[in-house]
């Protein structure tokens, strides 16, 4: 028997042991990889390729500088990185490929792509929305977005009810409301908890360490560092070892499949990556995201969002500090933004409080005597 007929009769197994898994029959997905401009060479994508290959759920189609081995696989030849964008375009939108995977793409503001990476303390996968690109400029507008992007890409990859938790950084508490108020409006949004003792949807360090929630919101210049800390922490920093990659770009009315990799990114994340963008692909992101996005903007997303926009200062009221007294009293959940207001709010009303900081954030210190009603008042003012 040649070899030949011995590789057509692989391919046909393969085949068939693809439609066996997946349900499917016809052809199989095909995901690009664009191979120019890693700082580790081509070695890494060359591994990262073979390494899909051998699984066979989908093929991998080449694009970029020929090599010896891309001969093995659908390649596109393309050059220089502007050519290499052209082309990949072009295949996204005649659909030769369904999804892909690069290490550049200029997305547009409004699009932010979703990463995920493997929690060390239980090997849990997490979504973290998001990662490159920005959803908005106004941070807390942002995060709201972000967390769409979060539901989007782990529903796509087969999470059928993702919960989502907030990580403890500027705006959180302000977002943990504005979720809520979409969630009431009936956008539904499965709320994570801490597994710290005091719980809470705004999460902690050891809870991104220990996968406390399978969808990670923050912001996208966060949600990067968190990628190669995760990424590469055991390589010392220049190789990344770990995770699926930066993810797929998303947002209102995006509809293209394009997952990020970073130019240190090693071939198991590579790997990783074209195994997400194949996942997604499989999943209808596009579909899933138009999907999501409707329901939010039914349950008043856009309102929402203006909410969120910078208020034009006011003039400078002077609030009198009322006598000092001993306060011992926490009121805990109030954005760091908001803290110094929070606190003229009491003093506004008679009662002496001091903003603090501590161990789960920003805190308003008042007497025991006066916390329920300071609570009732930064309720009513909008703080909590």
């Amino acid at each position: 028997m040649s070899n030949q007929v011995k590789e057509t009769i692989k391919e046909v197994f393969n085949d068939l042991a693809n439609a066996l898994e997946t349900g499917e029959l016809g052809e199989k997905i095909k995901i690009g990889l664009t191979i120019n401009g890693s700082e580790l060479g081509y070695d890494v994508m060359k591994r990262a390729a073979y390494t899909v290959k051998d699984k066979g759920l989908f093929d991998v189609v080449t694009i970029g500088t020929a090599q010896d081995w891309t001969a093995d696989f659908e390649h596109y030849e393309a050059t220089t990185e502007e050519e290499v964008e052209a082309k990949l375009d072009e295949l996204l939108a005649d659909q030769t490929i369904q999804g892909s995977v690069t290490l550049h793409h200029p997305f547009p503001v409004g699009v932010a792509t979703v990463g995920r990476i493997v929690t060390p303390a239980l090997g849990k996968p997490m979504y973290i929305a998001t990662t490159t690109g920005t959803t908005a400029t106004v941070r807390t507008e942002a995060m709201v977005l972000n967390t769409i992007n979060g539901i989007v890409a782990a529903k796509a990859a087969g999470v059928e009810n993702p919960t989502v938790g907030i990580l403890n950084v500027d705006g959180a508490n302000t977002v943990e409301r504005a979720l809520r108020k979409l969630n009431e409006n009936g956008y539904p949004i499965n709320f994570g908890e801490s597994q710290r003792s005091d719980g809470g949807t705004v999460l902690r360090g050891n809870d991104v360490l220990m996968g406390s929630v399978d969808v990670l919101v923050t912001d996208s210049l966060t949600g990067n560092i968190l990628m190669k800390l995760f990424g590469a922490y055991t390589s010392g920093g220049n190789y990344e070892v770990s995770g699926s990659g930066y993810g797929p770009g998303i947002g209102d009315g995006f509809k293209e499949n394009i997952c990020i990799v970073s130019r240190a990114s090693g071939a198991p994340v590579i790997a990783g990556a074209l195994e997400y963008a194949y996942e997604v692909a499989k999943g209808g992101l596009a579909d899933v995201s138009k999907r999501e996005y409707d329901l939010a903007k039914h349950a008043g997303l856009n309102e929402i969002r203006e909410s969120l926009q910078p208020k034009a200062p006011a003039a400078e009221e002077e609030v009198k500090m009322p006598e000092k007294e001993i306060v011992t009293a926490q009121i805990n959940g109030i954005d760091v933004l908001d803290l110094e207001e929070a606190v003229k709010a009491l003093w506004k009303e008679g009662i002496y409080a001091e903003s603090g900081m501590g161990c789960a954030g920003p805190i308003v210190l008042v007497s025991d005597a006066n916390l329920d009603k300071s609570t009732d008042i930064v309720k009513e003012k909008g703080f909590l």
